[in-house]
């Protein structure tokens, strides 16, 4: 087990589409542990793989004194939705209102293969949601207003600008 550098908001890797799993093996229970470290780490209440450049379909979550993982998720989402505050680990000390749908089932695998169901309502389907966009790529400003992307384009192109400048050290 290791904690993870957590990517930050401008790194590709957040918006590119997580490739499924296929071989469940001793590298894929590395890779729930570690997640799950970094995650407890930062602290969060959710890690997906991308977060930490591993563009694989595995995400953890921590909510309600529930951990659990899941890998290749599927989602069924309630008509019925929730709005409340969300925020991200790849876009630290940023909280804003995001619309979800106030329950889910997803469905996916443990890492043994094993396949699983997880049902949630309120915050936990709100993680698991929020998890579920990063595999595919989706960033929760995506799921926001124009009005209240505008508001935060300070604050996104500083993270951007921040994001370029660790990229350049790394190159160094």
């Amino acid at each position: 087990m290791a904690i993870q550098s957590i990517r930050l908001f401008g790194d590709p890797v957040l918006t590119t589409k997580a490739s499924p799993v296929e071989v469940f093996d001793k590298e894929l229970r590395t890779l729930v542990s570690d997640l799950t470290e970094t995650m407890k780490n930062a602290p969060g209440a959710g890690l997906a793989a991308p977060q930490i450049g591993v563009s694989l379909r595995v995400f953890v979550w921590d909510v309600d004194d529930q951990l659990g993982h899941l890998i290749n998720p599927t989602l069924d989402l309630s008509d019925e939705l929730q709005d409340g505050e969300e925020g991200c680990l790849s876009f630290p000390e940023l909280r804003y209102e995001t619309p979800r749908a106030m329950r889910v089932v997803a469905k996916g695998f443990n890492m043994h293969g094993e396949p699983i169901t997880v049902e949630g309502t309120e915050f936990l389907a709100r993680a698991l949601q929020h998890e579920t966009d990063h595999l595919n790529g989706i960033l929760f400003i995506d799921r926001m207003s124009r009005e209240i992307k505008e508001d935060l384009r300070p604050d996104l192109d500083a993270l951007r600008e921040e994001t370029k400048l660790d990229e350049r050290e790394v190159r160094c």
